[in-house]
């Protein structure tokens, strides 16, 4: 089974697009992103939030609506995490995402779902790092894209 979700942008980083594919492979699914339009590094000062790394993750509703424009996607719910695993373990806690230049491109491997048990579900790509331990799951920072997953018919 293979699935799509194009990523969709917030006024919180306007330039931002991209596709995440879904596959299934043997004992698991391979993920493959692309997107452009990524905010550039800011370190964190005294008044504001860190930006990249950005965290990529899936959530467990697939909302994309914009919302709150100052806080965009919350509709999206948290992570998807079926077995209850702490932060850092869960199933939708995905790799970090690193702009160059506002471009990134990179596939991975996951034995944690199979791509029928994600449809509907929607991706998110954060302002910030997640540290993979706070609890719950809020250090990110803000949600600025989102995608929704969709079946890809053959």
């Amino acid at each position: 089974m293979i699935a799509f979700a194009k990523i969709n942008s917030s006024p919180l980083a306007p330039n931002l697009k991209g596709k995440v594919l879904f596959r299934d492979v043997t004992g698991g699914v391979e993920i493959c992103i692309e997107v452009t339009g990524l905010p550039h590094y800011k370190a964190k000062t005294d008044t504001t939030s860190q930006i990249g790394p950005h965290g990529f993750h899936l959530h467990i509703n697939g909302n994309c609506e914009i919302g709150d424009k100052d806080n965009p996607f919350l509709l999206a719910g948290e992570h998807f995490n079926p077995k209850n695993q702490p932060h850092g373990n869960h199933a939708g806690d995905f790799p970090a995402l690193f702009s160059n230049n506002g471009y990134f491109k990179m596939c991975f491997y996951t034995n944690k779902f199979s791509v029928y048990d994600i449809i509907g579900k929607a991706v998110i790509i954060h302002q910030g790092p997640d540290n993979y331990s706070t609890e719950p799951t809020i250090n990110s920072g803000k949600r600025i894209g989102c995608g929704i997953i969709k079946e890809l018919n053959d």
